[in-house]
């Protein structure tokens, strides 16, 4: 009998999004963590994992030290995101002790995961995070996904997602989207950034007091990795001025290139909304609306 219970909120969601994949990736969890357990020498903490959308967290132990075992269901999305733990060597990132990226299993230094930047007044997160876009912002090792690919393909689906789903987003704004995904796709110092870094994926610790996890690594600019920072947290902020705002601070924290940033956020946001309507989403859509209404009011029609 397994050591582990897959949490049922988890498992449907997983199995929403990726189908017939996901529900044999979720039936093959127990046993996975049972082999790794013994192959890494490993003590369970609690037979319930913690998870958020894409992945697993089992909480362990090696001897006295506290570690997290973290389960993904993409292989080729945990291989870069050991090539990016391994870069930064625990510098703005937690340190990454053990990998089996084809099984989609990292194990990791445990963080404090009750205390992310969500914990903190929203202008101290930002400032906070800026300043990581920056210092995870180093050279890139070989073998990652480009920013130019990602944003080719931007830009190459977003008209026919938009008409699927009958064209929700206004046309300037996609026609903007597409264009800044086309312009922005090689400008700029290409580097390693985290491409995934909202709020809940910076975490409290001891050696450092923040540092980054669950990285989706790419072969980019920093300026790519704001635009979730914008929606995530969109709803404490009432007015287009607040938005803006934050945009400014992050902006600063990060040493970032505010012209480029806005292409990013703009792109990016276009893209979310879509991606968060086809997926049955119904908050991030309009977070991602307010967003680019704040900043860059009167182009939406």
């Amino acid at each position: 009998m397994s050591v582990i219970t897959v949490p049922e909120q988890f498992a449907q969601w997983r199995i929403r999004v990726d189908g017939a994949a996901a529900r044999e990736w979720v039936q093959a969890l127990p046993a996975l963590v049972d082999r790794l357990l013994d192959q890494w020498n490993l003590a369970l903490d609690e037979a319930e994992p913690l998870h958020g959308g894409f992945g697993l967290v089992v909480l362990v132990h090696r001897g006295e030290q506290p570690l997290a075992l973290k389960l993904s269901c993409s292989g080729n999305a945990v291989a870069d995101e050991v090539r990016a733990l391994r870069a930064w060597q625990g510098r703005s990132a937690v340190a990454l002790l053990d990998a089996e990226p084809q099984a989609g299993a990292v194990l990791l230094e445990r963080l404090d995961y009750r205390r992310s930047l969500h914990t903190l007044p929203l202008r101290d997160a930002a400032e906070i995070a800026g300043s990581l876009v920056r210092a995870l912002a180093v050279a890139a090792p070989p073998g990652l996904r480009t920013l130019s690919e990602v944003a080719a393909g931007i830009a190459d689906n977003l008209p026919g997602r938009q008409q699927a789903l009958g064209s929700p987003v206004p046309p300037r704004w996609l026609d903007a989207a597409r264009r800044y995904a086309c312009e922005l796709r090689g400008a700029g110092d290409q580097v390693l950034i985290h491409a995934d870094l909202h709020y809940g994926n910076v975490l409290a610790a001891t050696r450092q007091p923040w540092l980054a996890v669950d990285p989706r690594a790419l072969q980019g600019v920093p300026e790519y990795s704001i635009p979730e920072l914008m929606w995530t947290r969109a709803d404490e902020l009432p007015y287009g001025a607040d938005i803006r705002g934050i945009f400014d601070v992050i902006v600063a924290a990060g040493e970032l290139d505010a012209a480029a940033a806005r292409g990013w956020v703009v792109t990016r946001c276009v893209d979310y909304w879509l991606w968060g309507l086809q997926r049955g989403l119904t908050i991030d859509p309009v977070r991602c609306e307010r967003v680019l209404s704040a900043l860059f009011p009167g182009s939406g029609n």
